[in-house]
This record gives structure tokens, sequence and C-alpha cells, in this order.
């Protein structure tokens, strides 16, 4: 799925609790504007229709690839106004046509529901959608005409329109701001996801998440179980197997049965650190004794560059603290292998609700989203829940910025 919902910046306008002359104004104009976009909506909304009887012929999908999408960018624009003036984010999902030939997509966007709200919307915003956008304007610009009209041709006619302007203004000025919540929440009725969409799209991600969890801690136990099998137990073997000649050899050759256990001793040296290894790879011991905060700054002082660690995030359950741990540790390996990068910086805070990291270097931008580090990352952090987002526009800085829900309860982590 192609997540659609976009951050909004300030509310620029209307503000219902402060209304005015201004805002008034602004929201007949934006009205007037989408007023005036009604050819083109009414255009794709008749092209549409002719589309989906033409995909039996080959004429249909040539003329989806352009109908469709053009639909689309109508009803984001549409989204964002109404966004804007309710204040609130309009959820769209459209199923995911990448790299799909035109007989594929026009067979995907057929059964994707997100553009048939956009083919729905076409249609109410050349109706009911246009008189609610256009009649605010129209009630103001009536009282213009009429005092143009009066000042050109003074008479008895523009004379009794000018008193009909006093009623029209009154007008204009309850109705305005109503139609315009009225006309943005029904485009968030049409163009929004439903609550069954999200309940399903929702479903559909954990059971993503929990197979890319199962996956990831069957590759785990695997790795274990390969890094046990080649390095500490044939350390011990080969312990095991010294110890049995020296005892053998103790009372004909006793120079060469210590030399074997002086053998079985660094094997087994060799072998604690190989477990030692092993276990860094579950659960560093680090994060065990300083926690999240003390372990990444200890990565930080292991760069050989300044980083900057601001991180404020009381204890967290094991689990989540490990895989922020491992997620920062594979950021910073970035920084070091690619982004040429003279300093980095590590910020963390949580507000009650969800540990938030970000990682960033001044270095020369350019990381890829799809690489086997990030895209492990993402993963791992997918497995609570968790998102990562990626900036790094060419010439840097680059910033991963990672988010994990984890409410802190006043017992502590559990």
């Amino acid at each position: 799925m192609i997540n659609e919902i976009r951050p909004l910046g300030p509310a620029t306008i209307t503000r219902v609790d402060r209304p005015g002359i201004m805002e008034r104004l602004r929201v007949t104009g934006l009205g007037l504007g989408l007023a005036l976009a009604m050819p083109v909506t009414l255009l794709l909304g008749i092209l549409s229709l002719l589309v989906w009887p033409l995909l039996l012929v080959v004429v249909g999908f040539g003329l989806a690839q352009a109908v469709v999408p053009a639909s689309h960018v109508s009803a984001r624009l549409h989204r964002a106004v109404a966004s804007r003036l309710l204040a609130a984010e309009i959820p769209a999902e459209c199923a995911d046509t990448t790299g799909l030939n035109p007989f594929s997509r026009s067979l995907v966007w057929l059964r994707d529901p997100a553009r048939w709200r956009d083919f729905a919307h076409l249609w109410f915003a050349s109706t009911g959608g246009l008189v609610m956008s256009a009649l605010p304007a129209m009630l103001i610009a009536g009282p213009v005409v009429h005092v143009i009209g009066f000042l050109i041709s003074p008479g008895s006619f523009w004379m009794v329109l000018l008193f009909l302007s006093g009623p029209m203004l009154l007008a204009w000025w309850f109705v305005t701001l109503p139609l315009a919540r009225a006309r943005a929440t029904a485009d968030r009725a049409i163009l929004g996801v439903s609550r069954i969409e999200q309940l399903e799209q929702r479903v559909a991600e954990v059971a993503e998440s929990r197979t890319e969890a199962l996956d990831h801690s069957a590759a785990e136990v695997r790795r274990i179980e390969r890094d046990l099998h080649d390095g500490a137990q044939a350390r011990i073997a080969t312990v095991g197997m010294n110890v049995g000649l020296a005892e053998k050899l103790m009372a004909t050759d006793p120079e060469a049965a210590a030399e074997l256990l002086r053998e079985a001793r660094e094997a087994t040296v060799s072998a604690l650190e190989d477990l030692r290894t092993v276990v860094r790879g579950i659960h560093p011991p680090v994060l065990a004794d300083r926690g999240l905060v003390g372990a990444v700054e200890a990565l930080a002082v292991a760069l050989p560059l300044p980083v900057t660690v601001s991180v404020e995030i009381d204890p967290l359950p094991a689990p989540v603290e490990s895989a922020l741990y491992f997620a920062v540790a594979e950021c910073l390996a970035n920084t070091m292998k690619h982004s040429e990068a003279r300093r980095a910086w590590i910020s963390g805070s949580h507000d009650g609700t969800r540990a938030r990291i970000v990682v960033g270097d001044d270095g020369v931008g350019g990381a890829n989203p799809n690489g086997l580090g990030l895209t492990g990352v993402a993963k791992r952090l997918g497995a609570f829940d968790g998102t990562m987002e990626l900036s790094s526009p060419p010439g840097g800085p680059t910033e991963v910025t990672m988010e994990v829900p984890c409410p802190t309860s006043p017992s502590g982590p559990s």
C-alpha cells in the first residue's frame, strides 16, 4: 500500500474559533477556486464513465492511464483543502501499482476502493459540492455588482437591488463558514478511508509484522546455532580431545602432555570469547548493565568522529531497548561506511506513549531507503509496530527517525 497521508502545516485558511471578516473572505476565495475547478472535475467524471466500459477494448487501457491519475490528483487537492479546513488529516490508501504494465495497472485500479472514491468525488465536486463552494462567492459578488451598477447608471432598478444587498451580505456572513465546513466534511466522508478499511489495513500490517518477526527470530536462531557450531562448540571439542590425549601422555611424555594442556587452555579462552560474542548478538551486556541511554553513548564513544548524544528515555522493556539499540548501531555503521560525515548526532525522547530516536550526520546524503541496512532497521522496528523515516537529500544532512509505541506506567517497564 502507498501511504498518502501527509503532515499538515499550520492552518491558514480559516479558524472557526476566531471567525471574522478576513477568515470569511479567505474561505470565500477558496470556495470560488474550488467552484472554478468544476469544468475539470466534470470532464474527468465524464471520461471516467467512459473508461470502465472501454476497458473491454485496448483504447480503454490507454485512456485509463491518463484519467485515473488525473482524478487522483484532483482528489488529493480537495483532500488537502478539507484537511486544513477541518484541522484533521484525511487518510487515503491506494493500491501500489509500481512496475506494473498498463493492463495489470488498470485491473488493480478497477479493484481499488480508493479509485472508486476518487470517481465518486468527481461527481460530488461537480454538483452539490459546486453549489456549496460557489454560494458564498455569489452572495458577496451580488452586492458588489449592485453598487457598481448603481454608480454607473443610477436608477430605480439598481436602487431595488441595493436594498437586496443587505440581506445577501447578512446571509454571506452567517452561511460562509458552515458551508465551508459542510463541504470539507463531505469531502472527508467521500475521500477518507472507511473504518472497516482502516481495520483491514491494520490487520494486514499486524500480520505482516508478525511474519517478519517470526522470520527474524528464526534467522537469529539459525545464526546462533551456526556461531555456536562453528565457534565455541568446535573449540570445546578440541579442548576435550587435547585433555584426553594429555591424560594418556602424562606418564610417558610429560612435556607433550603439558603442551596439549596449554593448547587446551588457550582453546578454552577462545571458546569463552566466542560465547561472549554470541551473547552480545542476543542482548549486549552494555545494554543490560547501563540501559539504552548508556548503551547508545557507548556506541557513540567508539566512533572515530564527533558524535553529539542527547537521549532522555526512561527504561523500556528489554525487547524494545534491544531493537532500538541495534537500529541505532546499524544507522551509525551506515554513517561510517557511506556518509563521509565529519560529525553525527543522536537524540532521543519518550512522550509517555512513543519512544523516538533520531540518528543524523552531515555527510553527502543520498542514502538508499531500500538498502539492506535500513530495510533491516525498518523490519526490526516493525515487529514492535514501530516506524522508520529517512531524510537524506543529496548533499545531506541525513537523518533517520525511529519511533516505537511503548506506553510507560508508574510501575516501570514490563
